[in-house]
Order: C-alpha cells, then structure tokens, then sequence
C-alpha cells in the first residue's frame, strides 16, 4: 500500500513541477516575462486565450497542490508505526548495549 502511494505521490509531484513550469511569469524582476507568446494567441495552440490558459493552469496548480499537501499527510500517517525514536536520537544520546550485546571474554586456557 505504501508504495502504490509513493508512486501516486512522485506522479503528483513531477505533474506540479511541470504546470508551474509551463505557467509564464508575470513578474518583470528580471527582465522576463511579460510579453512571452506575442501575437495574443496565448498557449496551447490557440485552444485557449492567454487568460483561459492562466485560469486553467492556475486551477490545475492548486489541485495538484492539494493532492500533494494530501498524499504526504497520508503517507506520514501510514509510516508511524509507533516508534517515536529519531535518527537525532542517536546521534545526541547513543544507545547503551544490553547485557546480551557485551563483549564475551575469550576462554582463558591453562
């Protein structure tokens, strides 16, 4: 089960990572964005105008984002496993070995 999520999980992310990608910039910080497509056609191949493409990719941004913000939630719930130790745990206070994992003496022979 938690790696069909997993895998659903890494789909979501690089699907996000390639609609914010896609999204041209409005900011003019560095001298880019603005006028990216020219000819008003907007995206897509002249399916859309440059608003609709906006409002698609901007509503595709946070149901994607939701899903994401959602299948990490799951995914952390389904890895508890009721262990509280941390990684840091050990590396701050180390555990003491138990009586079974102390070093045996060799036999002495005489």
């Amino acid at each position: 089960m938690n790696e069909v999520l997993l895998v659903i999980h890494l789909l979501i992310t690089l699907s996000l990572i390639s609609v914010v990608l896609v999204q041209k910039s409005e900011g003019g910080g560095l001298g880019m964005g603005g006028s990216g497509s020219g000819g008003g056609s907007g995206g897509f191949g002249g399916f859309l105008t440059g608003q609709g493409t906006a409002n698609l990719l901007t509503r595709t941004t946070a149901i994607l984002a939701a899903a994401f913000i959602a299948s990490s939630l799951l995914l952390t719930v389904l890895a508890d496993t009721g262990n509280t130790r941390s990684i840091a745990d050990d590396i701050i206070a180390p555990i003491a070995p138990t009586e079974s994992e102390q070093p045996v003496a060799p036999p002495v022979s005489e």
